[in-house]
């Protein structure tokens, strides 16, 4: 049964890794292919280390991946923040048909 389960989250793993990377190579501009990378490969190196960690059961092994699937989940989505805050502050232009929302406040009648 554990090794049903590991396999499954495994596998789903895999399945995200892959619509990430499938993103990356088709989504149009680097704040789109900023959000797929990053939601899917947090969520499919999420999935892989769970399964690897029920697949060895409660061990240092587990305790190891559970400290890099924390730091994976931490690092992830700062850095692709970062990096679209700095094609933004750089001046990259979105896709064109892109709504853009303006978060300064301006125009609002603060």
């Amino acid at each position: 049964m554990r090794e049903a389960v590991a396999v499954l989250a495994v596998a789903g793993g895999m399945f995200f890794l892959g619509v990430g990377t499938l993103g990356l190579l088709r989504l149009p501009d680097v704040y789109s292919r900023l959000h797929a990378t990053a939601k899917c490969d947090t969520l499919g190196a999420g999935l892989t280390l769970l399964g690897l960690s029920v697949y060895h059961g409660l061990s240092l092994i587990s305790l190891k991946l559970g400290l890099m699937l924390i730091f994976i989940w931490v690092s992830g989505p700062t850095a692709a923040h970062m990096i679209a805050r700095a094609a933004l502050r750089a001046g990259v232009a979105p896709a064109p048909g892109t709504k853009v929302f303006d978060l300064r406040g301006e125009g609002r009648g603060h």
